[in-house]
């Protein structure tokens, strides 16, 4: 028999559930998703940390989970909630219950939520914290716990996701970094800001090497690396929480390498360049996000999570928009006018499209490719 769960917004909001995960408790920001799949992508997905996400498809669960689609090491986020957990999975390539690796990772989680109802709410709104509990059905007590919850604003949760050390990505998973001049590969260098597994798979798949650095690194340790192109990578939170990123950023843009940045790298790239940026009010977290390109006018769906956006008003003059979204007009991608930099707010690696957006990894190693 399955525990209650109970799921309180800072708002006073009490939505009631059944727990299908961990036992336990879990705060931070509340977010809905969109996909209809990908469920474990988004599990994964270290984009995700200090928040509890929602997903709006209603059935969760049926095709289960498998090690070959995971996105980074473990699951990041703070808690899962749907409308109605589907289980045992019915699929040939399943090796495991969705609720087993809630367990096993402790990841709180509960269903039978109105999910169309807080999808609603969060929307009007807007995102909020809230806390999910299966330990106590005290509301009074789990909104007092709920305000020492920090928010994700000026918060740091780079640091939390990142990469320890230096190390190289090779036939799908992690290894020592090959010796100095070994290759003739073009040599890509990868800023981990909470990047996934499947970014690192694209750039091997064309024949790069690939070396991963922890967030913090210096321009100067990067550059010593002679990568012949710079990755900023996806991750979670507040751009403007990790201004470490920004300076080294802007470092080594005055070195005039070709860098590509990709959702949180896209805006810390954005901040360096001179822009604001400003939290949403229930930000983008689905795979059925249209983006128009300017210069073609093509649309591409696009698989999206993020909580903050560029301000297109501080975008400098030497600084082209090239991408927006269809749905509020936000800033999708950016490219520099003189210098080999280029960026998207969306995941050119997810696969909604299905593979509407694949192209920008060819044409950032083909800028230079040896």
């Amino acid at each position: 028999m399955n525990k209650p769960g109970l799921l309180v917004l800072e708002d006073g909001s009490v939505f009631k559930g059944r727990s299908f995960g961990a036992e336990g408790e879990s705060a931070g920001e509340i977010v809905f998703n969109t996909s209809m799949t990908g469920y474990q992508e988004i599990l994964y997905d270290p984009s995700y940390c200090g928040q509890l996400v929602m997903m709006t498809y209603p059935l969760i669960g049926n095709y289960g989970v498998n090690a070959e689609d995971n996105e980074s090491e473990k699951l990041w986020l703070q808690g899962f909630i749907v409308k109605e957990y589907t289980g045992p999975p019915s699929n040939w390539r399943s090796r495991e219950p969705l609720d087993q690796l809630l367990k096993r990772q402790g990841i709180v989680a509960i269903d039978q939520v109105d999910t169309r109802l807080l999808t609603k709410k969060i929307r009007e709104q807007g995102a909020m914290q809230a806390i999910l509990s299966t330990r106590t059905e005290d509301v009074d007590l789990l909104l007092e716990r709920l305000k020492k919850t920090p928010s994700l604003v000026g918060r740091d949760l780079v640091s939390e996701v990142t990469t320890s050390g230096f190390y190289a990505w090779k036939n799908g998973e992690k290894s020592v970094l090959d010796a100095e001049g070994q290759s003739s590969e073009a040599h890509v260098v990868v800023y981990d800001f909470g990047v996934k597994y499947n970014i690192l798979n694209m750039l091997s798949a064309l024949k790069c090497r690939v070396t991963v650095v922890p967030a913090n690194t210096s321009a100067d340790a990067l550059l010593a690396l002679n990568p012949d192109g710079i990755l900023l990578s996806n991750g979670p939170g507040d751009p403007e929480g990790v201004p470490y990123a920004i300076k080294n950023v802007k470092a080594l843009l005055v070195s005039k390498k070709p860098i590509f940045g990709i959702c949180l790298g896209h805006q810390i790239l954005a901040l360096a360049l001179g822009a604001k940026c400003s939290k949403m009010k229930f930000g983008h977290h689905g795979g059925n996000q249209p983006v128009m390109d300017l210069a073609t006018k093509r649309v591409q769906i696009t698989a999206q999570n993020h909580g903050f956006e560029i301000d297109l008003s501080e975008i400098k003059d030497e600084v082209e928009v090239t991408h927006i979204n269809l749905n509020d007009k936000t800033l999708e991608g950016l490219r520099h006018r003189k210098l080999p930099v280029s960026s998207v707010q969306y995941h050119p690696e997810g696969a909604p499209g299905p593979h509407d957006a694949a192209f920008f990894f060819k044409t950032f190693v083909d800028s230079f490719a040896k």
